[in-house]
């Protein structure tokens, strides 16, 4: 085991010392226009009780402020959700002040209990929710101090000293898995880590470990090192023993949530799908547990929750929507997370990751290249992910959902009406997280940014499938829907050769191959439709089947044989099981 050391828990001491003097050297005095500020705030305040008192009156007591960047908050009306959200945002201020919020009990723990609770009884008096204006007229200020915080733990984490294998498995895990899901605050982790505060646990830590052995296990630089540790195992082992500690003895917080979504993830790439489920099944109900399925911000002050605590909230219930979807698709069942009206705000306030500098972790270049300088615009991109997560749950519940019977009219309905949230999904999309696969730079761009591609191409298959998949309505629906499922496939299978070819394919996650794998199915449907395979087809499919069987060294869990089994019933296999030469991307050295 690993422990935090004596040196970083006095070296973190000492800079959490040197921060607090800092803070207190910073102190200032009322000045005249401090107590002008007060009185304005009294006279706004006596106001908004006159107006509590006379329901009549509908002026706004507080200004209203402009909408923050959108690379940090995604806008209700544009939300590709559902135009429905905008209905949502207006009653939002209306259920939450019927709605009894969070609390802290007696041992300290933030919970949520219904009026139904064997835990609470039911009160007379209502949890006053803040006001939206409020609310607004505190988001700028939140925000200077969340990115404050999080450049200084930044700093602080340069210059912390951690030995390998750890601090390489760590880096890989910030490159190449943090930007997109978000699982982990990483100011907040990396400061706690030494020290040994309320966002870090050493399963967490194991947890990070256990899934980046996936990634960097073939590497030379850093797979011999892994030998000591059982070739990762040891890690593995030690975040499933103290995630059982933590549930034995019930004491739970938000770094045993993120322990469990890792382990997901993990033995989601292994195929260990029962693990999978349960894990991540486990972590959405902790989520409920601890009230972060609610929004945290109108009840900061009954819960005493600081502005760390809300961002951090904010991040893990909407990491935890995104991945209820993608492991609801891998494994075809019904999602569980919902958004509502008292759901935390599709917003993140520290967008320091947004302009940081993204390099391929791992990933050596042959002599005389290099990657170019590439800003990560991660914020930016798992907002925008998340926006495609709730397309995709639309999708999951109305067409797919195999428990629920769905009428031929509700199927059209949710394709039409999805098909315009994802048009306008894709036209809000910034330039520069969006790749058109007839227009594509010499290198890839950052990891995250060719996933989210990826998913959106197949997100539109699965929308667009199920039609030609349909005995019905053939001749008026086949031709536009052939096209946007061709489209997206040959897109898939683009991204991802340049993505290989820039990055190698020892970094693809699962959810790569699993558009890979939903693309190889439009092909195989253009097979059985033409009962003959043309050849650009075949060396598509081939390529498909190429590209999963290379991944399998990562994510052991993809699957060829379905696909090779429809080649063989349709009789068109080559007896080249190779890969056409002019598919083969050439394959960067990984790093020594």
């Amino acid at each position: 085991m690993w422990p935090h050391s004596d040196a970083f828990r006095d070296k973190g001491q000492m800079q959490r010392s040197q921060s607090v003097v800092l803070t207190l050297c910073g102190a200032w005095a009322p000045t005249l226009s401090y107590t002008k500020q007060l009185e304005a705030r009294v006279a706004q305040l006596e106001a908004a009780l006159s107006n509590l008192r006379n329901p009549s009156s509908s002026s706004d007591v507080y200004p209203r402020h402009d909408a923050s960047p959108a690379s940090t908050r995604e806008s209700s009306s544009k939300s590709p959700g559902g135009r429905s959200r905008v209905k949502e945002e207006d009653e939002n201020k209306a259920n939450l002040s019927n709605f009894e919020g969070l609390n802290v009990e007696h041992d300290g723990r933030i919970s949520f209990h219904g009026p139904t609770s064997l835990f609470q009884l039911p009160s007379g008096a209502l949890t006053e929710a803040s006001s939206t204006s409020h609310l607004g007229m505190q988001l700028e200020t939140r925000k200077e101090r969340l990115i404050n915080n999080a450049w200084r733990e930044r700093a602080y984490e340069q210059m912390a000293t951690m030995p390998e294998p750890f601090q390489y498995l760590l880096d890989s895990h910030w490159c190449w898995i943090q930007p997109l899901f978000n699982f982990v605050y990483r100011p907040a982790f990396t400061r706690d880590m030494k020290i040994n505060g309320p966002y870090y646990s050493d399963a967490l830590l194991h947890a990070i470990l256990a899934h980046s052995v996936r990634w960097c296990k073939s590497e030379p630089r850093i797979g011999p090192i892994l030998e000591q540790f059982d070739g990762g195992a040891d890690f593995s082992h030690r975040a499933v023993t103290g995630l059982y500690d933590s549930l034995k003895v019930g004491h739970v917080d938000i770094p045993t949530i993120q322990t469990l979504l890792l382990l997901s993830a993990k033995e989601c790439g292994r195929g260990n799908r029962t693990q999978a489920w349960l894990y991540s099944g486990m972590a959405f109900r902790l989520l409920d547990d601890l009230g972060i399925s609610i929004d945290s911000r109108t009840y900061s002050d009954s819960a005493h929750l600081n502005d760390e605590d809300i961002e951090v909230r904010n991040r893990l219930f909407w990491s935890c929507y995104f991945w209820d979807k993608l492991v609801s698709l891998y494994f075809g069942r019904s999602p569980t997370m919902q958004h509502s009206c008292v759901s935390p705000p599709r917003t993140i306030l520290d967008d320091t990751a947004e302009v940081e500098i993204w390099t391929p972790h791992g990933v050596d270049f042959p002599e005389g290249t290099h990657y170019p300088p590439s800003q990560a615009h991660s914020t930016s991109c798992f907002m925008k992910t998340c926006g495609l997560a709730e397309i995709l749950n639309q999708i999951l519940i109305h067409i797919y959902d195999p428990i629920r019977q769905v009428s031929e009219a509700e199927f059209h309905d949710c394709v039409r009406e999805q098909a315009q949230n994802l048009e306008g999904w894709w036209e809000e999309l910034p330039p520069y997280l969006k790749m058109i696969p007839a227009d594509l730079p010499p290198y890839s761009p950052p990891g995250h940014i060719v996933i989210l591609n990826c998913l959106y191409h197949t997100v539109n298959i699965l929308l667009h499938r199920p039609i030609l998949c349909s005995k019905k309505n053939r001749e008026s629906y086949e031709k536009s829907h052939l096209v946007q499922c061709m489209t997206s496939a040959t897109a898939i299978l683009s991204i991802f050769d340049l993505y290989r070819r820039t990055f190698g394919d020892s970094h693809v996650v699962l959810s790569v191959a699993y558009g890979i794998y939903t693309a190889a199915s439009i092909f195989l449907l253009e097979i059985q439709a033409l009962k003959y395979a043309a050849a650009g087809t075949l060396d598509k499919l081939k390529f498909c089947i190429y590209a999963l069987e290379r991944v399998k060294v990562s994510s052991p869990g993809t699957t060829t044989h379905s696909i090779n089994t429809h080649i063989q019933q349709t009789n068109t296999a080559s007896s080249d099981q190779h890969c056409p030469q002019s598919y083969l991307p050439r394959s960067p050295k990984t790093s020594n």
